[in-house]
């Protein structure tokens, strides 16, 4: 059904309806973008201002992902239940509360992970239900503008939460600033934190203005609100003529389910057209997160950083690429139908791979430089306590070898003296928690400059501890004794080497956006038979979000063993898979009905032209 003749005749009240509708959708991915980006601006103040260590911290990142990730299993159910309009309410509701439970956890490490858990099934029920919703109002010549809406806006959330963090940083002051107090941080954190809510706060509010699915209604036997839900949008000719369809759908529906429920009889799962198409949807959906994008976006701030840029730079920096995202993902839009979802694919991760890679080769450059320094520091760990500076760290090692001034000269000013911008990065275990500290030296004898760590007691065990199943949990008063794992003195990376990681960064996010960043959710779509496509999408992106929660939960632990030059270059191993996928198994499903994909999975090839032709022609 075309409504283009209709459009032009729609009463004003319907055209500023259909226009609110657009908003609120766009809200809730504003809102979902958001929920992934804001802890990036906030996270250096936060391990400025707490005593959380890496993996806590590294659990507060991936709690939103893990809160996705149940949500999103319920969000299905919870749609058809309550009704997709009161899902939404709830999710504005949900992303609301969780602002001040984080605001207001004073330290307090189990309320700040539930408000971050909020937040995650707050982005897992947008994510669902949002274009869910959308799908159901809109008429078919405006589904397409309302995904691109939703998908659009989410980028701008990125973009926002970044823009806070910049502005931030510039009033407050950055978050390694030693002239700012450590109130001042916290402050910030929670301003970071505190803007954000305002989505949340308009959504809630806005969505009680929204009429409820006209599909939910009319599956519910509310036929007259359907149609009124239908003409709120819609006008009232074009309202009659979706119901109409919705009515000869519904009919065409019944008869296909009993079609293939007769054609499934005595058909095993254990088959190659259902069995293929699995792996490669997982194998995508599961590569797609193991690029590190989420963690990328997450630590951004924190990562250009430790590669040079400081104070409010890394924020801009940060701000860049998520602008890039934004533009790439129209770019993106505007490409898949034209030149395919592998073409896409192929060149996505090959951009990707060229970017994290030459993440990893900036950062190796700078570890390369270091020098080790770990017999050094665990000599000073005494009754279970580490207190050590930058500048006696390297004193210490030029005791202990006298050429470190020939072979690194760059420690070292034009007077013999320790060079400012020297900076100690020791990386212990104490107890059973993994940490990393840096001391920088600037000539003056501030708390940055020297690595302090007291004596610890474990506490009963937790259950936290109980979980790592793979070591004994401490002892309630037990001394929880110190192990320096790496120990490294080198100096700190100059702007220079910042703006090129920048550089490498802004090539891994414009290809991820250009290629898997749209592709993958269509590929999933499509790839999917028919009788498995609810039970396989639910596996994948299941798998997906697992993958993704995984890294975002061990990315700083495992920084800080293997250093980020490692962990950037396994990224990149693992998209060396992701496109050899894409390249060699995945076929082309542009202009492909789902019938002719599942065809190319049973035979293994795609129908020709003719073929197409000539059963059109029997058709007709």
């Amino acid at each position: 059904m075309s409504t283009d003749a209709t459009t032009t005749e729609l009463p004003a009240s319907v055209k500023r309806y259909a226009l609110y509708l657009m908003v609120m959708a766009g809200l809730g991915g504003l809102l979902y973008g958001i929920d992934v980006g804001v802890i990036a601006a906030a996270l250096p103040y936060i391990e400025k201002t707490s005593t959380y260590t890496p993996q806590e911290i590294s659990l507060v990142v991936a709690a939103v992902l893990a809160g996705s990730v149940l949500s999103s299993l319920f969000a299905g159910m919870l749609a058809e239940w309550l009704g997709r309009k009161k899902v939404i309410i709830i999710s504005a509701l949900l992303f609301t509360l969780s602002i001040p439970v984080i605001c207001f956890s004073s330290g307090v490490f189990g309320l700040l992970m539930a408000g971050r858990i909020l937040q995650g099934a707050s982005a897992g029920l947008v994510g669902v239900v949002v274009p869910m919703y959308l799908a159901e109002c809109l008429d078919a010549n405006s589904r397409g503008k309302g995904t691109g809406m939703f998908q659009f806006m989410l980028t701008v959330g990125l973009v926002f939460a970044a823009l806070i963090g910049l502005i931030t940083t510039m009033v407050v002051g950055a978050a390694d600033a030693a002239n700012v107090s450590n109130e001042s941080k916290v402050i910030a954190w929670q301003v970071i934190f505190w803007c954000s809510a305002i989505p949340g706060v308009i959504l809630f509010f806005g969505a009680f203005k929204l009429k409820e699915s006209p599909r939910w209604l009319y599956r519910n036997g509310r036929e007259d609100e359907a149609l009124q839900a239908l003409a709120s949008n819609n006008g009232e000719k074009a309202a009659n003529e979706i119901l109409a369809e919705m009515k000869a759908a519904d009919a065409k529906e019944a008869a296909d389910k009993a079609a293939m429920a007769e054609a499934a009889k005595g058909d095993s799962l254990l088959q190659r057209k259902y069995i293929i198409p699995f792996i490669l949807a997982v194998v995508v959906l599961a590569c797609t997160q193991a690029t590190g994008i989420n963690s990328v976006l997450n630590y951004s701030v924190t990562i250009f950083q430790q590669a040079g840029l400081q104070g409010e730079t890394a924020n801009t920096a940060d701000l860049a690429i998520k602008i890039v995202n934004m533009l790439m993902t129209i770019v993106a839009v505007t490409l898949v139908d034209k030149k395919g979802r592998t073409f896409l694919l192929k060149m996505g991760t090959l951009g990707i791979i060229a970017g994290l890679a030459g993440v990893g080769a900036m950062f190796l450059m700078v570890e390369n430089n270091r020098y080790d320094v770990k017999s050094i520091v665990s000599a000073q760990v005494k009754d279970a306590s580490l207190n050590i500076s930058a500048e006696e760290a390297v004193l210490s090692a030029l005791a202990a070898d006298p050429n470190l001034r020939e072979q690194h000269p760059e420690f070292f000013d034009e007077n013999g003296k320790v060079a400012k911008g020297m900076q100690l990065i020791v990386t212990y275990t104490q107890g059973l928690d993994n940490m990393q500290k840096v001391a920088k030296y600037t000539g003056e004898a501030t708390d940055d400059a020297k690595i302090a760590v007291k004596q610890d007691k474990a506490l009963a065990p937790n259950f936290m501890d109980k979980l790592a199943f793979w070591s004994t949990p401490l002892q309630e008063g037990e001394i929880k004794q110190i192990t320096v794992d790496r120990a490294e003195i080198g100096m700190t990376p100059s702007p220079v080497t910042g703006w090129a990681v920048t550089g490498f960064f802004v090539v891994f996010i414009a290809f991820y956006a250009a290629g898997p960043g749209v592709c993958v959710w269509l590929a999933l779509s499509e790839l999917m038979p028919n009788r498995i496509r609810a039970n396989g999408m639910a596996i994948a992106l299941l798998i997906n979000q697992l993958v993704s929660t995984t890294i975002a939960g061990t990315f700083l632990p495992w920084v800080g063993s293997s250093g980020y030059s490692s962990v950037f270059f396994w990224l990149a191993g693992f998209t060396v898979i992701y496109f050899i996928t894409a390249a060699f198994f995945m076929p082309e499903t542009k202009g492909r009905t789902l019938e002719e994909i599942e065809q190319y999975f049973t035979t293994g090839k795609m129908p020709s032209k003719k073929e197409e032709e000539e059963t059109e022609e029997a058709k007709a």
